[in-house]
């Protein structure tokens, strides 16, 4: 066991940087809330969350990058500690969302990036790689779809129809996805040990649905989510054309974003690896340790380090 400079144990003998920044950026009139950790100049990760998340998701993994990589981690619109507007001043879709965050990055001054996308990140990220190709310089994919064979499932029934019939009596039924319990679901469907989940996830999570008038703002997205599939032909072109060396780790246990969701990735990324996990949709909270360093195993072997005098060694699994 060794000690880093900020006092921390870490049994690896790695650095690590424990100084994850909290920083809020306007982008537009919306105030994007971000975590932000590791030096400057070495490669960038951009972390994207899924629902009902937001960068609370990343809050372990963060640091577990940071000390070769700058690592950044916006909440979207509606999410986490980012403004909330409501339906009628800001048009919750999945193409807003994803001008957002371009927008955001490039405010910061991401000229090139590898991309984390789980779950609602994915629709996010794909839109972002397929509209700069050339920004993109590899994909992470956690339990996040794009094709259609992830959302032939139960999960998806009641959210088709009402990408179909906009009602509200529709909408009315998709709101038991919104509840405490069904948060809870997400987290604890598919894990080994219910207990290794820690609670201040739901615990973070549902009073932010809660807020007033953002199940609006999740109806809106569910019935946005529509307008992925018709996508999905653009971003596995994009995946053929430009063949980004891609990670793909998954929580096989996943009742929203099954295992078939997964697999079509290999039949057109020539560069990816598939890793299955043994748990559930927030495969994170139960493998993080270990999606952290095939994370950082992949990153070293595909990605350019920067100056490696200013960072640490790469662990070994």
């Amino acid at each position: 066991m060794v000690t880093d400079p900020s006092g921390r144990t870490t049994p690896s003998g790695r650095t690590t940087h424990q100084n994850v920044m909290h920083r809020t950026l306007d982008v537009d009139g919306i105030d994007v809330f971000y975590r932000e950790a590791g030096p400057k100049g070495a490669p960038v990760v951009l972390l994207l969350h899924g629902f009902p998340t937001s960068s609370h998701m990343f809050r372990n993994l963060i640091p577990a990058l940071s000390d070769r990589y700058h690592v950044v981690a916006p909440d979207y619109p509606g999410f986490g500690y980012s403004s909330a507007p409501s339906v009628d001043d800001f048009e919750y879709t999945f193409d807003n969302l994803a001008n957002v965050v371009e927008r955001f990055t490039q405010k910061l001054g991401l000229t090139s990036y590898s991309i984390y996308v789980m779950d609602y990140g994915a629709p996010v990220g794909f839109r972002l790689a397929a509209m700069h190709p050339e920004r993109v310089d590899s994909l992470i994919v956690q339990n996040g779809n794009a094709y259609d064979e992830g959302i032939e499932n139960e999960f998806w029934e009641p959210i088709k129809e009402y990408w179909k019939s906009r009602t509200e009596k529709q909408g009315d039924l998709l709101r038991s996805q919104l509840t405490l319990e069904a948060t809870k679901w997400q987290y604890l469907e598919g894990v080994r040990n219910s207990n290794a989940i820690s609670p201040d996830t739901w615990n973070h999570v549902q009073p932010l649905l809660e807020r007033p008038g953002n199940q609006e703002i999740q109806l809106a997205l569910f019935h946005s989510y529509g307008s992925n599939p018709p996508l999905y032909p653009k971003w596995q072109q994009y995946f053929r054309d430009h063949q980004p060396p891609t990670l793909i780790v998954w929580g096989r246990n996943d009742k929203i974003f099954p295992a078939a969701g997964a697999i079509p990735y290999l039949k057109d990324l020539k560069n990816a690896q598939l890793h299955w996990l043994d748990t559930g949709h927030f495969a994170l909270e139960e493998d993080g340790d270990v999606i952290a360093e095939l994370i950082r195993s992949f990153l070293a072997t595909n990605v350019a380090s920067g100056n490696d005098s200013d960072v640490g060694e790469v662990s070994k699994r």
